[in-house]
């Protein structure tokens, strides 16, 4: 595995309810810490997404708990999250979980537009990482 980009929830999904993305292979990755980005492209009012993301040692049956979560979404933009699997040896594979909700007047269906995707996070950048937010503490 490569320090490429992995797409856990494709460009331009349209999440009207509940879903999950693609299963992706972590198996071969060398290092087990990702930056996980959440860009939400559209939306319409008074509604909320929350994507999380969760692990499988088989690619069929997966945790019961997510490994990592977004905080609850309101509006576009983009969102960083560290998925560090170093404690999960056992998952090889991942996939984003999301649950879309909504709320007021008007058409009862929520409607976002949005995608994730996976990048891993290079051991030498995460020990300078670390470092620094020490130093500031």
């Amino acid at each position: 595995m490569t320090s490429t980009e992995l797409i856990l929830v494709p460009a331009n999904t349209v999440a009207t309810g509940k879903g999950d993305g693609p299963v992706v292979d972590v198996s071969s990755a060398p290092d087990r810490v990702f930056l996980v980005t959440l860009a939400i492209r559209k939306i319409i009012e008074q509604e909320s997404l929350d994507v999380s993301i969760f692990g499988s040692s088989d690619g069929a049956t997966w945790g019961a708990k997510s490994l990592a979560a977004f905080a609850q979404k309101f509006y576009c933009g983009e969102s960083p999250c560290l998925l560090d699997l170093t404690a999960h040896p056992d998952v090889k594979f991942v996939r984003a979980h999301w649950e879309a909700a909504r709320w007021g007047r008007g058409v009862e269906t929520p409607m976002f537009e949005f995608d994730v995707t996976m990048k891993q996070v290079p051991p030498e950048i995460l020990k300078e990482a670390t470092a620094e937010a020490r130093a500031r503490s």
